[in-house]
């Protein structure tokens, strides 16, 4: 099957990556509202963070759970340097220990769709199987005044235990 010319996604890899602790808020998103759930959590992220005197540690996140109907299963967070206390919608969470397949997309978020079906093929034509558990890391910030190809995101998914 010939590559998709508007994937510009790096060759997927299998890595053994370390338990992530992370400040989050969760919730139960439908399509329609992902943009301003981002926002409205990004916003409330740091000075909760700051306040427990944790530090981030790493680019901005998003773990994908389960699809129920018309809403995922949706944190969106960042690594801190320790475990907070729940400050109102500002929750702990973790990314898992384990083994993942990883690959960065390059470009728009709106193309995000055709890198992870390309992961989850990567993945199924080496015989493994794509656990539930999948996250997203931000690898650049996005601001209104670039250009959406020079977006890179880093795609992980983890793999189930055989």
């Amino acid at each position: 099957m010939p590559a998709d010319p508007t994937d510009r996604a790096t060759e997927p890899r299998l890595l053994e990556v370390a338990e992530t602790t992370t400040a989050v808020v969760r919730g139960n998103v439908a399509p329609a509202e992902t943009i301003a759930f981002f926002d409205t959590s990004f916003g409330l992220l740091p000075s909760a963070i700051a306040a427990q005197n944790a530090l981030i540690t790493g680019p901005a996140l998003s773990r994908y759970g389960i699809t129920q109907g018309p809403s995922t299963e949706l944190e969106v967070g960042f690594p801190v340097d320790r475990r907070i206390s729940p400050d109102g919608v500002v929750v702990p969470g973790r990314l898992p220990a384990g083994r993942i397949a990883r690959v960065v997309h390059h470009g728009s978020f709106d193309a995000l769709g055709s890198s992870w079906e390309r992961l989850r093929a990567w993945i199924t034509d080496r015989g493994l199987g794509p656990a539930t558990e999948r996250w997203e890391v931000y690898l650049t910030e996005p601001n209104p005044q670039m250009d959406p190809a020079d977006l890179r995101t880093e795609l992980n998914w983890v793999i189930s235990p055989a």
